[in-house]
Parts: structure tokens; sequence; C-alpha cells
């Protein structure tokens, strides 16, 4: 049967990347070890802050190898079995709001198939458990070298850096304060740009 309405997904059940690719419905969800999350429309707060960074991330990337990509945008991650073995049809697909990936074997035009270098998500209060547990774990889990969690309502990003397969935080950046970016030696991003107001 026909996948045509998010109703009709069992939210118990578990998913792989085929099944997702066959539903017809216009709202967009993640899978998270095969479980499904559903994604709300963001607000324009949230909105302006990843335009703000997609700008600064793609000025400094024109004419590189590295490329920036802003959600939405499927991320196919890595799935294992209990042997420590790849599986062909991963049960993980997550739409950050900005990913950097500098491998271009791994973007194909369904998106990206693997881990990306650096990925940012900007916290809403709908996904903010998400961003700062389940995918936390993941993306630390499956080997995203620096994770950037930006906080709006404090104007406040953390970064965090990849070090013996677990996260360590790096530092906490707020209002005029600049954070270089790990992955993109030469880039560093000014808070003050970031975090504008209309």
């Amino acid at each position: 049967m026909a996948i045509t309405s998010l109703s009709q997904l069992d939210f118990n059940g578990s998913y792989t990347y085929s099944e997702y690719l066959k539903w017809k419905f216009d709202e967009y969800v993640e899978l998270i070890r095969g479980k499904i999350f559903p994604m709300s429309a963001p607000m324009s707060q949230h909105q302006r802050i990843v335009g703000n960074l997609y700008l600064d991330l793609g000025n400094h990337l024109r004419g590189k190898h590295c490329q920036v990509f802003i959600a939405p945008f499927d991320v196919r991650l890595p799935t294992y079995n209990d042997t420590g073995a790849l599986v062909a049809d991963t049960d993980t697909v997550v739409q950050p709001d900005i990913c950097v990936i500098c491998d271009p074997e791994k973007v194909d035009r369904r998106g990206c198939n693997g881990v990306p270098d650096m990925i940012i998500e900007v916290l809403s209060p709908s996904t903010a458990k998400k961003d700062l547990n389940e995918k936390f774990n993941l993306y630390q889990e499956v080997g995203v070298k620096e994770y950037w969690v930006v906080f709006p309502d404090a104007e406040e990003i953390s970064v965090y850096l990849l070090e013996n397969e677990t996260y360590r935080l790096m530092n906490q950046y707020q209002e005029n304060d600049q954070a270089p970016v790990n992955t993109l030696p030469g880039l560093v991003i000014n808070l003050s740009d970031i975090f504008t107001h209309p």
C-alpha cells in the first residue's frame, strides 16, 4: 500500500531508507535508528540565523572543494549491525540545518551518502531535545568531526569537536565573540553578524 499521508505510518515501528523513499507526502521527517521524527516549519528567527551562517560558509567555500548544504537535504548516515558490519539499507536519514561535506564522493543526486565533516543545528522549541540528545549522540557515534549547536534565544553557540570518538565542548560563544570554524581553517564567524535583528 502506498504511503501518502504521515498518519499512515506506525510511529512505534522501524523503517529503512528504501521505505522512506517510497513515502509520497509533503511533510518532512527524519529517521533516526529507524524511528520517525516529524519536522515542523521553522520560525523566522531560526531561518534568519540559518541563512546568515549559510552565507558566511558559502562565501568562504566559493571555489573550494568543500561544499555547504542547507535543509531540506537528506543525509544518509551509516548503520551497522550487531557484529559491526555496515548495513546496506540504512535506517538513519537526517536533515541538518547546515552541513559541510569535504568529500565530493559522498554527494549524489539524493543528498549526502555518508558522514558530513561539520553539522550545525539551530535549536527551536520543537527540535531542541532531539538536537541535544538523539542527534548529539548519533553525530558523535558516526564521527561528525565538528558539531555546532546554536541557541537562538540566548544568542549563543556551543562548539563540539570529536576527540577519541567523543565530543568535547571546545567553547561557548556569545554576543560579539568570533568563533573559528575548525573544519575550515581561516574562517571565523562573527556572532554579531549571525544574530542580527530586523
